[in-house]
């Protein structure tokens, strides 16, 4: 039995699709929408459609941008010679809140994962070899502590060692199986202050 009418149905939901939302949570927020004055909830859903349209990728680290390279590439005062390899945008989000990394990023979007099917290719290893091209002296991976993570920062190690360039790996005091984007920035700061060259 429906409890409330087809369009609040709908909106429920659509925002229950979303991660980390449940039906509980999905009710709440739909009420509050409701309950949100109109030019609000037109500026809410222009701000999402209009992300959707226009975000891509920075062409040189591959984060999420609206514009063709991102802040942190666009910036001359970062380090360029120094590259931070995360797996995705939200665990570069989780380093630069340390304000103490100088350097630049690369976003791999996701981690090699034999068991879902994920290998090399389907993660942007061959953008960042592209990049080490260039003059670069230090790769920092800073995959998860996770099995996929490690593996992942074991394989890029094996890429780029025959190339001269420093690798390290951000040091342990990141949990193992926690995800970057959950962990303190005294944490992260820690981590990245003790990597190890690998």
């Amino acid at each position: 039995m429906d409890y409330y009418s087809r369009r609040i149905s709908r909106l429920i939901e659509e925002l229950s699709s979303l991660p980390g939302i449940g039906s509980k949570s999905a009710q709440r927020l739909a009420f509050h929408i409701l309950n949100m004055p109109l030019e609000h909830v037109e500026n809410l859903s222009s701000a999402i459609l209009e992300a959707r349209k226009t975000v891509k990728y920075c062409k040189q680290c591959f984060t999420l941008t609206d514009e063709e390279l991102c802040p942190i590439c666009g910036n001359g005062n970062r380090n360029h010679k120094m590259i931070m390899v995360v797996e995705d945008t939200r665990d570069l989000a989780a380093y630069e809140k340390t304000n103490k990394y100088e350097g630049v990023y690369h976003v791999l979007h996701g981690a090699i994962s034999p068991m879902l099917g994920i290998g090399p290719n389907d993660i942007r290893l061959r953008e960042l070899m592209q990049r080490l091209q260039g003059d670069v002296d230090e790769v920092i991976i800073a995959t998860n502590s996770s099995l996929e993570g490690e593996t992942t920062a074991m394989y890029i190690s094996k890429l780029i060692k025959p190339t001269g360039i420093k690798v390290s790996r951000i040091a342990s005091g990141v949990p193992v199986g926690g995800d970057l984007e959950y962990i303190d920035e005294m944490t992260l700061l820690r981590a990245l202050e003790g990597r190890v060259e690998l």
